[in-house]
Formats: C-alpha cells, structure tokens, sequence
C-alpha cells in the first residue's frame, strides 16, 4: 500500500478543525485505499456498500457506543438509507471521536442527505496523482500525463483502453444514475466523451448542444451532474468592469488526463499533446493546494489569454501560464493582462525548470518553474 503524506496530513487537518472528514472524489482515484491506510488498531472501517452495515447502524448511538477506537471511517456511506443522521448523532454526541466519511460526490448532492452537516464536518476533496507524489509512485511525467493519475491505470504495465471504458460504464451506473435520476446511459457518456474530448477550452452551451443533438438543459443538466461527482471542473473567466474581457463563458477541464487523452485517440502522446496535458495537471496542482480559493482563467476578445489567475489580497492578482517549452513563451498575452491588473505576481510553470529562477520577459520579472515552487518565495 502506497503512503500518500499529503492527503494524510490534509485529514488530520480536517480533524482539528471538525469532527468529520468528508473525502469526496472521482470513483477509483485512492478514497478507500488512503481510509485504510490509516491502520486497524486506530481506526474502524465500516463498508457501506455492504447489506449487513444498514443493520448495524440502525440505532446510531448504540453503534458509536460500543466503537471502541479513536476514528470511524464510513466507506460509500451515501449507500446508507440516512447517512446525514448517521455522521450527525456521531459527531453531536461523541464529539472526540474522529469520522471519516467517503463518497464520489459533494454532500449536498444526494436527496438521501437531509442535513448537510454545516460545522460538523470539513470536506477535502482528493485528486488523481499529484505533481509531487510522482516518487511515491515510481512513474514518470509522460507516464502521468499519458495513463492518467487514478492509481490503478498509472501503476498499469500499459494503457489499456478496457479500463477507461469500464470506468465510464461504473461511473454512469454508480454515480450518475443514483444521484441525478439519468436513464439514457449512451446520450450521457457520448455528452462526457465531448466534453474529454473538448477539455481545457471554452465551454459554450448551445454550440455543445448543436453539436450533440440534444437539447441545451440536458447540457446543462449533465454539466452539472460533471462537477457535482468532481469530473470536471468549471474554470471562470476574470474580470472587473468587462473593458474587452470574457465574463461568462467558463474554460472546462474534465478530471484526468488518461481520459482526455484516450477519448481523444492520442496514443501514443505527441510533443503538440503535451501542454494541453500539462495544463491539467497545473490546475490539479492549484486545486489541490489551494483548495479554498477561487482559480479562474483570464481573456479578452481580442483573444489574449492568461491560464490561470488568482486572487491574492484586495488588490494584487496573479497570473499563473503553464508551458511545456519555456523558450516558447513570449509574455505577450500576459503583457497585455498586466496593463489591465498590474499588481500581482507573474509565474511560468513548466516541467523544463529543474530550479526556480526568475527572468525578464517583455518587461516582466517571471518566476519560472515546476509547480513544487509555486508560492513558496
């Protein structure tokens, strides 16, 4: 079993702040494995997609009485006919026993929750294989970017296409049936390949819709079923008073870069597949590490677009690209960015830089490296 530090130290975290810790995540991406991680002796796992654990919960307060270790994890626990007045008896009336609970959604997404736990609980919500966690899994940039960071496709000898179909199949079947009601699994998943195929660009309904030959609600209606189950994530544009920038139309990634890469067909990867790629897993990075701030992305009609922006203090905002080839990058887009906002930090991350080191360019200091350094001087 791989140890996973930085998602470990985000649970204690999580902890000391509330009684529960809500582990959401896309199906497969280390959930339950990082649950029983946590040992035996400190912790009891309890699978909800079990029959017999309905029964052991029936009378919640006598199941929390008779727990005799520090911590409880509730696996799937959305498979629970009540899950809410389950955590919210544990949590109001044992109040030093720690609960970890998991599921592929937000809290508030199933009908079952009746109670979204306000102040019992802290959600953290786990993502494919981290930048950082590439040592832990013995596998290199090109193999993340190509198999995807879920852990069983990224410690695969080889890609195989099986395995991304399946997931589809589970994920429709598990997820996306239970919590939205969706029947028609072949007009959902050809809508969720569309939109791997379109990941990382401009989102724009009708245009979705025209292309599919469904209607613009049902985009919207599977949109959002997408980010709820954490399968996309909606990037909105910056803007202030809307002089020449974006202000609705939001950038869409989908949640992996294994899937975007195999609906799209690119096997083997191409040099032109990578920065797209790395894209993603910048925005991972971001989520991951910055998990309560807002990440939009900036462009204006003239088309200069900056990847990432992010709000730091009142005034200052900084701007964030992402590149696989930093001699390429001539500042340009950001350069005009600047002129709108000129306070905030300017950074260029890409995996070329094996030390942080910053440069002028086009009349801008630019720090310059992997994301490990990002905010850190």
């Amino acid at each position: 079993m791989l140890d996973r530090p930085f998602w470990k130290e985000r649970l204690q975290q999580a902890w000391s702040e509330a009684p529960i810790a809500w582990l959401c995540g896309v199906r497969r991406c280390g959930k339950t494995t990082l649950a029983e991680s946590l040992g035996e002796s400190e912790t009891l796992f309890v699978n909800c997609d079990l029959p017999a654990t309905e029964e052991l919960v029936r009378d919640p307060q006598m199941f929390f009485k008779g727990c005799k270790k520090p911590a409880i994890v509730f696996d799937e626990i959305h498979q629970l006919p009540d899950p809410s007045r389950v955590l919210k008896i544990g949590a109001d009336l044992f109040p030093k026993l720690r609960i970890l609970a998991t599921g592929s959604s937000t809290l508030a997404a199933s009908k079952k929750f009746r109670d979204t736990l306000t102040g019992r609980k802290r959600t953290i919500h786990m993502l494919p294989v981290l930048w950082e966690e590439f040592a832990t899994f013995g596998t290199s940039l090109e193999q993340r970017l190509f198999h995807g960071g879920l852990p069983p496709a990224l410690l695969a000898p080889s890609k195989k296409p099986s395995f991304y179909r399946e997931w589809l199949d589970s994920f429709f079947a598990r997820d996306i049936q239970r919590l939205f009601g969706f029947r028609d699994m072949n007009r959902f998943n050809a809508f969720f390949e569309y939109m791997l195929r379109q990941s990382g660009g401009v989102f724009e309904s009708t245009k979705t819709a025209t292309a599919l030959g469904i209607s613009r609600p049902t985009v919207e209606s599977h949109l959002r079923a997408l980010e709820i189950t954490h399968a996309a994530t909606l990037v909105r544009p910056y803007h202030s008073d809307g002089r020449g920038e974006i202000v609705k139309a939001p950038k869409v990634y989908l949640f992996d870069t294994g899937f975007v890469s195999f609906a799209r067909g690119w096997d083997p990867l191409r040099a032109t597949d990578l920065g797209v790629l790395w894209e993603h897993l910048v925005l991972e990075h971001l989520q991951a590490h910055l998990p309560a701030t807002s990440i939009h992305y900036w462009r204006d009609k003239a088309r200069h677009e900056v990847d990432f922006v992010v709000r730091r203090g009142r005034d200052a905002v900084d701007a964030i690209e992402c590149t696989w080839d930093p001699s390429a990058f001539d500042g340009t887009h950001l350069k005009k960015f600047r002129s709108i906002y000129p306070q905030g930090r300017n950074y260029l991350l890409t995996p070329a830089a094996e030390i942080a080191y910053s440069r002028q360019i086009n009349g801008m200091e630019i720090q310059i490296s992997t994301p490990d350094e990002l905010y850190v001087r």
